[in-house]
């Protein structure tokens, strides 16, 4: 059960002067509300002997008005300190998450469902706030509470009906330990089901124009309800055992109760113990309910924050795949960049998905890679990003391999336009200028970016402008819209390496065309790489390789490879005709 303050320690070790405060009030606290009973059955004692004055009542009652305003202020503060560090690691705890999602690598989140790793960072974190704030109160409370209890009840009551009144204890303790085990795993198994409907949730809103262009919206209905039923299901098998709590506090804390009565009025009879005595020690019998249903609440805080922290320990564990250099190269600025024999594997592929591909590009140099779907195209690109484990062979820059250049250096060269354009839900002129580094770009160099991606004819179409907002994933702009931001957001920092993975799938090729040259005017004297089915986009390049099944199948410029008549000449005289069809019919 305490395994999970020992987990935490490195948070009570950090805020230990915070802690140290509540724990000292909150024992204060604790010695202040033990005083008013005693005074009460000093007070209902001296009634009896027809020894209580008008003066000691008031002296009496001012004392305990005293007590309740002292005690008061001292139950704020050690609230105000105690449940303000439950937010404190809260809020730490999910800073030391969100870093640890932005340093993992893409395997990681293969591995993860995104609603699992969205309960964490909400649902897992509350359990671990409580155990850091109400869950110290009941163990307090449970402990050295029940303890300051029983001892004044033992010395300033009555020895023998204190030992009666506790030998219920023995058997709570022993069913709520039982309790204890069987809430971890099914909470466990609670956070796992709310994890996969967060990810139906997330699935389904992301793909709502598929679901209701596939009139799947009852089934989607019906997958849901499955998912949410089962999340019922579990979390009503905590419950079962949560509700098992209270009823067996109320059994324990009522047998207390008949012994602390029937056996105080046999002591009273017995001239053992005094009728203010009596009262006294039903009074702190009422108070020592809290302590005992706080020993089953204990158990359930701790069990949960248990199964919560092992969950994020579990997360946080996990070593990214791509490590960073001990002793980083220092590379002013890139320069050639090389693949020697480079052959790689995706850590789920069963076969190579590039094999012994070696290419030079010269600093300034425009390289094009073309091939079938699925040849190894992104793959290619993805050597330079290093988002997987490296494979065989060297990929350089500068003459130093990537694995030995500062991870952060590496990326501050690159601007990158992945297949899957993923715009934020802000302004456009807040998704451009994401690709600044500090997030600030002058309206010079954003319209020099809007109109190197031919996206300045579409400003007149958005009711905003550049301060129209996207929504969600950018859905209120078209496909090319999409493309033609990303590649802006790409342009605005002016990379030194510019990395285009089919960027300009969704553009008409009129519009490619005016993109392609933008670009070439742009970057002039700056290394481009790109990676499209569209043949047209690179016959400008440097150098072009074509890709298949990993393989590089052919190489060199445009002119050369159209008289090599291989596939990549087909495919051009291919796609050439269609272009021609398609302005014909316009």
């Amino acid at each position: 059960m305490l395994t999970v303050l020992q987990k935490l320690g490195w948070f009570f070790r950090l805020e230990r002067k915070r802690y140290a405060i509540a724990v000292v009030l909150l024992i204060v606290s604790g010695v202040l509300e033990i005083v008013p009973p005693m005074i009460v059955g000093k007070s209902i004692d001296a009634i009896q002997l027809d020894g209580l004055t008008w003066e000691k009542l008031t002296t009496t009652l001012l004392l305990l008005v005293g007590i309740t305003a002292v005690a008061y202020a001292i139950n704020y503060l050690w609230q105000y300190k105690l449940f303000g560090g439950a937010f404190v690691v809260e809020k730490m705890m999910r800073s030391r998450l969100m870093r640890h999602f932005l340093k993992m690598t893409p395997t990681f989140y293969e591995r993860n469902r995104t609603g699992d790793l969205m309960a964490l960072a909400t649902n897992d974190l509350q359990a671990v706030s409580q155990t850091a704030g109400f869950g110290i109160l009941t163990l307090l409370d449970s402990t050295l509470w029940m303890a300051t209890l029983l001892v004044t009840m033992t010395v300033f009551v009555s020895w023998k009906l204190t030992l009666a009144a506790i030998l219920p204890l023995p058997i709570m303790a022993i069913m709520v330990s039982l309790y204890g085990k069987w809430i971890h795993s099914r909470f466990m198994d609670a956070q796992d089901a709310f994890g996969r409907m967060n990810d139906g949730v997330l699935e389904t809103i992301s793909g709502i124009r598929v679901i209701r262009a596939y009139v799947q919206e009852r089934a989607a209905e019906k997958r849901f309800a499955d998912v949410t039923k089962d999340v019922l299901n579990k979390n009503l098998a905590v419950v079962r055992i949560d509700a098992l709590f209270e009823p067996t506090m109320k059994i324990v804390t009522g047998a207390s109760y008949l012994i602390g009565i029937g056996y105080g009025a046999y002591l009273v009879y017995q001239s053992e113990l005094t009728i203010g005595g009596l009262v006294s020690f039903n009074v702190y019998l009422g108070m020592l309910i809290w302590p005992m249903f706080a020993i089953g609440e204990l158990i359930n805080i701790m069990q949960r924050g248990n199964a919560s922290l092992d969950r994020v320990g579990a997360t946080l564990g996990y070593k990214p795949d791509v490590a960073e250099p001990e002793s980083p190269v220092d590379v002013e600025s890139p320069g050639r960049i090389e693949f020697r024999n480079v052959t790689f594997r995706y850590p789920s592929s069963p076969v190579d998905n590039l094999r012994d591909v070696t290419i030079v590009l010269e600093p300034g140099m425009t390289l094009g890679i073309a091939g079938r779907t699925g040849s190894g195209k992104t793959t290619l690109i993805k050597q330079l990003l290093r988002e997987y484990p490296p494979g065989k062979g060297t990929v350089a820059v500068s003459g130093v391999p990537i694995e030995r250049i500062a991870p952060d250096r590496l990326k501050s060269w690159y601007g990158y336009v992945p297949q899957q354009h993923f715009l934020f839900s802000r302004t456009v002129r807040a998704n451009i200028a994401f690709g600044s580094r500090d997030g600030a770009v002058p309206d010079e160099l954003l319209d020099r970016a809007i109109a190197a991606s031919a996206l300045r004819k579409d400003m007149t179409f958005l009711p905003e402008g550049l301060e129209t907002m996207v929504g969600e994933k950018g859905v209120s702009l078209s496909g090319g819209q999409k493309q033609r931001v990303s590649i802006a957001r790409a342009l605005v920092a002016d990379p030194p390496i510019l990395m285009l993975d089919d960027a300009m799938s969704a553009v008409d090729a009129r519009t490619e065309a005016e993109i392609v040259a933008n670009i070439r005017s742009a970057r002039a004297g700056k290394t481009t790489l790109i990676a499209t089915h569209r043949l047209s986009a690179i016959q400008h390049a440097d150098w072009i390789v074509v890709l298949d099944e990993g393989r590089i199948a052919e190489q060199g410029t445009h002119e050369q490879l159209m008289k090599l008549g291989g596939w990549y000449k087909e495919q051009y005289d291919v796609q050439q005709l269609e272009t021609k069809r398609e302005s014909e019919s316009g």
